[in-house]
């Protein structure tokens, strides 16, 4: 199933905390196309999840416009073409891996899938075995999968991810990276990445979108043209370090200065 596109359009969004105005994005415009990768970098606090709550319609935009394959965030988060995972893989602790997968479906109120696709989803993230393990059971790593495997339990057209193995040491942290190459490029859904780490987002993602600090707004779009699948060996390429430092320069707070917009 193909993804859709996810546009994000002149939006703006101020929080009002103890009655002080706190603008958060920008007319920050963002086009990511179906079925592609899109990894988002910035500075600590500056609206990335907050863009990310705007998808989910977990919060609404002051003004601009975002869309989600033509439909309204609300619209295709209740159709079940919206998938979700975050640095917490918020797991249930009383359920099995089986009974974690298939929460959204009680969420979204449809039927149950028989076990033949949860059996699928377990296999496609690596846990056959631990179909009866409950996440007490489970490591770090471990339950990330579970979390990624509910993510795309009802075949979600769009993937949103806020930092999902953001809690993980370096060495599992690429291992994740492998893996979820791997789930993207089986399924393909229209992705939206969040993270703190510049060489996870060039290797995983068709381009890096650079944030300035609060209130956010795009100063850097930068095609990354790896091919793909992208083994291990590629993160000593000297073209992916010199890709990296290109974008973590971009991250310094001189980049942020009005009027820099890099696209490639």
């Amino acid at each position: 199933m193909q993804g859709l596109p996810l546009q994000f359009t002149n939006v703006s969004k101020t929080f009002f905390i103890k009655g002080e105005a706190l603008p958060v994005l920008q007319d920050l415009s963002l086009d990511c196309p179906a079925g592609s990768f899109t990894a988002l970098l910035g500075p600590s606090g500056c609206g990335k999840s907050t863009l990310l709550r705007l998808a989910l319609a977990l919060e609404s935009e002051d003004s601009g416009s975002l869309k989600i394959g033509g439909q309204s965030p609300r619209a295709a988060c209740r159709s079940g073409a919206v998938g979700v995972a975050f640095q917490d893989s918020a797991l249930l602790p009383w359920r099995t891996v089986e009974e974690n997968i298939r929460l959204p479906f009680q969420v979204l109120g449809r039927k149950q899938p028989d076990s033949a696709r949860i059996g699928e989803l377990i296999e496609l993230v690596g846990l056959r075995g631990f179909e009866k393990a409950r996440p007490g059971e489970l490591s770090g790593g471990m339950r990330q999968r579970v979390a990624i495997a509910r993510s795309l339990a009802t075949e979600p057209r769009v993937l949103l991810m806020d930092e999902p193995f953001g809690a993980l040491d370096l060495i599992l942290r690429r291992q994740m990276n492998l893996e979820l190459q791997r789930i993207w490029s089986a399924k393909r859904p229209t992705t939206l990445l969040i993270t703190h780490g510049v060489d996870e987002a060039v290797y995983l993602a068709d381009r890096v979108v650079v944030m300035s600090p609060r209130p956010a707004r795009a100063i850097a779009d930068i095609p990354i043209d790896f091919d793909r699948p992208r083994a291990p060996e590629l993160l000593r390429d000297p073209a992916f370090h010199e890709t990296c430092d290109r974008i973590a320069t971009l991250l310094q707070p001189a980049a942020a200065a009005p009027g820099l917009k890099e696209t490639a």
